[in-house]
């Protein structure tokens, strides 16, 4: 009887080390995405603005983060092309594209009631980089500008609105 009391501990004491790393992402404090997301980032040639009060981040616990943030456009060359920066400190495949760690900015388009293009394109260079189609999403709750949902109990996925398209970290 105690061995087996013994066996079944080490196996429940030892489960959380067997869990996968995705287990490991969470949402990033309000605190961390405010030391991550700069007040104005720089897009082609131009530093757009920042709306801190939309960011949505997910930290591996570890000091890598994967951000997004509402940008205010109105009045730049960027208005209509662009509208959230996302920064990835990690590899991420959306739709069939990749992200390498760096600095990013997106623009959406909808192509029909339930479905957006989006249009991901490096930050400093505006060079295209791939696009991904969100879906409109089924469930209902609250409506923001962006959503980064971390890998764990739900498909890792960005949220835009009521719309999302699933994503992968690399490696």
């Amino acid at each position: 009887m105690t061995t087996l009391l013994i066996a079944i501990l080490l196996v429940c004491g030892s489960a959380p080390f067997g869990q996968s790393n995705a287990l490991k992402w969470r949402p990033a404090a309000e605190k961390e995405l405010k030391s991550l997301i700069p007040a104005r980032v720089a897009v082609e040639n131009e530093r757009i603005e920042t709306e801190l009060r939309t960011a949505s981040g997910i930290s591996n616990g570890n000091g890598k983060f994967i951000a997004g943030v509402l940008m205010i456009t109105a009045g730049y060359s960027a208005e209509g092309k662009y509208s959230h920066f996302f920064i990835t400190q990690v590899g991420i495949k959306c739709g069939d594209f990749e992200l390498r760690p760096g600095e990013y900015v997106f623009g959406h388009k909808r192509t029909d009631q339930e479905t957006l293009k989006v249009s991901f394109y490096e930050a400093s260079t505006g060079k295209h980089i791939g696009d991904v189609k969100a879906q409109v999403d089924p469930k209902r709750g609250p409506v923001r500008s962006i959503t980064v949902v971390p890998p764990g109990i739900e498909k890792p996925m960005i949220k835009l609105g009521r719309f999302f398209f699933e994503y992968s970290i690399s490696g």
